[in-house]
């Protein structure tokens, strides 16, 4: 695929908005993030007024920008001579608002007559507070009369929404700023509009004819010149579902490519490395573990390159099902890769290996390759690579940088999310046989996001724990009521360290110094810091136990030391962050006590909360917060403590964060995130334009109408794309 605009439509929303706009304007809008035409044309209004509406009041709060429908229910001027002051009171019918204006004389004497012409404005601006009241200091306004009709405005010179509520009875409220309001923003879309004028569809025909849909420009109309009600909503139905087609096309081409490249055929050997596993497990495989390896076990099988996800519940299993899959490369002749995101975790899945495997370790030569090892162990492990010597390769980021494999067929990629799209490249675009690729996330994905993000990859699901797992109890340690329980929650880490058990105690950042990363409540105080935590355990409540101490910015040998220590029980309780929270296994960890718990989201709770239970042992989980009970906070830990349903928590955070940084807009930046798509109330339009792409795909499968290319090429360079 090309990412040149083909078609004279796409190039027109491409182009910058300083070249349609001037430098003035584009600058103003750039600070909105809309850079350009099409920028501008998604920019969407938040909501429509008229002036047959009137706004409740008591829903405006200080340090908004707002647009409100009210009375004015009086208009007096202040102070005399050349300058003064003229306050109208605002009403909704029940509560009050003030509009405070300030000016010379004859600004003043216009101010007045224009307020009160109407019965009723709409007013724009941010909402302040003197003495106690609300108060709008010089706000944008248009006066209506009983029809709606404009009879009054603010400023002879800024006229855009006046002619707004002239033409149509509506007028768009932008997501706007201080220094350039919602009526500016308008009339920059409407210029840009003006540009659009003729452009054929971004569309086939066939799929505007068929789906019912508004031609492209006229949805840009009908959304930036409101009409009518129902236009705005069949203006809007229009951009979501060229959105969607467009995001599912580029993943139903991707799927579609991999036919154009061949892969080892890799079939099960009745008395291979796989078999002698599966004979000395000392465990039975759930029957969705049987279930998945069979679906890996046909993609293996086939001559195409395999794109499957393995997403489980916490404790699933899906370590061992990618074990199985490759000693099944293994035994048909070929190498394969455990990619890890950390070196904690990459020393967990060898110790996971090694011990499921026992003896059977040394006919693959299981391997591991890091970034901390020293230049002689780096040396022997790529040479054993390289020869084919090593046939289970385990390691971090460093596989990715002057690795020579020697035929490589599978590659097993866990939490790939963390890995950029140019990175899994090193290892799955290869000259000749391509490796069958299966990635693994331990954090449940709803099925709406799982299409949106990972719509490229076949999916399957583990939910089921397998049997002799010790049930987890959680509850949630509200200090804001109760603070004396802290001092029982040491008590209670006593219990089970005097029990036999281990102990977690996960904390939101690693130290207090003034250039940490952490996490800040709303109020802006500081989360609790592991560091600090650690010293205050020793000096105080755990001082006879022996603590440990692990986080992300250790050295490599002492992270690996605390790890170590505390699998081998030398340590009672370690001290850490979230550096535990994917792929750390140790059985005889029975207890976790998350300090300010209120800083995680539900997802992020229940994959720590997945760091213990791994063993037959019942276990605990205390949630600490100071969040107030009735916040939104308190009631996500409440979540988190009524079920252990990943599935259930992850719909419920997605919800509770409305998109938030899904798909990576936080750490990807850009244009990372849809534009108009919602994963969660959109899901249905999103399975449906993937049913249009699918057969699109199959009329067109090398993309040659522009129309299509433009379309995938646009989603190509999204950012967040790249990380999926």
């Amino acid at each position: 695929m090309t990412n040149q605009w083909r078609t004279a439509t796409a190039q027109a929303l491409h182009t910058r908005l300083v070249d349609v706009l001037g430098d003035k304007a584009a600058k103003a809008l750039a600070k909105l993030g809309l850079v350009t035409v099409d920028d501008l044309m998604h920019h969407l209004p938040r909501r429509y007024l008229s002036g047959t509406q009137t706004t409740d009041l008591n829903e405006v709060r200080v340090g908004e920008y707002v647009a409100i429908v009210a009375r004015v229910a009086r208009c007096e001027r202040h102070g005399g001579g050349d300058r003064g002051r003229l306050e109208a009171t605002l009403t909704d019918g029940r509560s009050r608002l003030a509009a405070t204006f300030f000016g010379r004389a004859h600004l003043l004497d216009y101010w007045q007559r224009q307020l009160s012409l109407g019965v009723k404005g709409i007013f724009v601006g941010k909402v302040g507070q003197f003495r106690g009241h609300l108060q709008m200091s010089h706000p944008d306004f248009v006066m209506l009369d009983d029809d709606g009709a404009i009879v009054g405005r603010a400023d002879e010179k800024h006229v855009s929404m006046a002619h707004q509520v002239h033409r149509s009875g509506l007028v768009g409220i932008y997501p706007a700023a201080a220094k350039l309001p919602t009526w500016q923003i308008g009339e920059c879309a409407e210029i840009a509009l003006d540009g659009l004028t003729g452009l054929p569809d971004s569309l086939p025909d066939d799929v505007v004819t068929g789906e019912g849909l508004l031609g492209l420009v006229d949805a840009f109309g009908a959304l930036h010149r409101p009409d009518t009600p129902e236009r705005v909503e069949a203006g809007l139905a229009r951009l979501k579902f060229e959105e969607a087609l467009a995001l599912q096309l580029t993943m139903a081409y991707r799927r579609a490519s991999r036919s154009d490249h061949a892969s080892p055929v890799i079939k099960r050997q009745a008395d291979g490395l796989l078999a002698a596993l599966d004979a000395r497990l000392p465990f039975q495989l759930t029957s969705e573990q049987r279930d998945v390896a069979a679906q890996i076990a046909t993609d293996m099988a086939a001559p195409v390159p395999m794109q499957r996800l393995l997403q489980g519940e916490v404790g699933a299993g899906k370590t061992v099902v990618a074990l199985r899959a490759m000693l099944a490369a293994v035994d048909a002749g070929y190498q394969a890769v455990l990619l890890a995101p950390t070196e904690v975790l990459a020393a967990q899945h060898t110790t996971t290996i090694a011990s499921l495997m026992g003896d059977l370790e040394f006919q693959v030569r299981l391997t591991t390759l890091t970034g901390s090892m020293t230049a002689i162990a780096r040396r022997n492990a790529l040479d054993a690579i390289a020869s084919g010597g090593a046939r289970l390769i385990v390691g971090t980021h460093a596989l990715l940088y002057g690795v020579d494999f020697a035929d490589l067929g599978l590659v097993v990629i866990d939490e790939q999310h963390r890995f950029g799209v140019e990175q899994r490249a090193v290892l799955t675009d290869r000259q000749g046989l391509r490796p069958h690729v299966l990635v693994l996330t331990a954090t449940p994905i709803p099925r709406s996001v799982a299409m949106t993000v990972f719509g490229d990859l076949e999916v399957s699901t583990l939910h089921e724990i397998p049997a002799g797992r010790g049930e987890v109890a959680t509850q949630v340690v509200a200090l804001q009521t109760h603070p004396g329980w802290l001092a029982r929650v040491w008590e209670r880490v006593h219990e089970e360290v005097a029990a036999g058990g281990q102990v977690f105690v996960v904390c939101p950042r690693i130290n207090l110094r003034d250039d940490d990363v952490f996490v800040e409540a709303a109020d802006g105080t500081p989360s609790a810091a592991a560091v600090e935590m650690l010293r205050q355990l020793a000096a105080g409540p755990l001082a006879d136990l022996k603590l440990g101490l692990l986080h992300g910015r250790l050295p490599a040998a002492e992270k690996a030391e605390a790890m170590t220590r505390f699998v081998s029980g030398q340590t009672d309780v370690l001290v850490c962050t979230t550096v535990i929270e994917v792929g750390v296994d140790v059985a005889n960890a029975t207890m976790m006590v998350v300090m300010d718990a209120d800083r995680f989201g539900m997802s992020q709770l229940h994959q720590l909360r997945g760091r213990i239970g791994r063993g037959d042992k019942p276990s605990l989980c205390l949630l600490v917060t100071s969040a107030e009970g009735d916040s939104r906070a308190a009631e996500r830990l409440r979540a988190v403590a009524a079920t252990r349903d990943g599935f259930e928590l992850a719909e419920l955070d997605l919800i509770a964060r409305r998109e938030g940084d899904v798909l990576g807009a936080e750490q990807a930046g850009g244009r990372s995130t849809l534009k108009l798509l919602r994963a969660i109330d959109d899901a249905g339009l999103i399975g449906h334009a993937r049913e249009v792409a699918e057969r699109l795909v199959a009329a067109n499968p090398t993309c040659a109408d522009d129309r299509l290319a433009d379309l995938v090429a646009d989603v190509e360079q999204s950012d967040w794309l790249d990380r999926s």
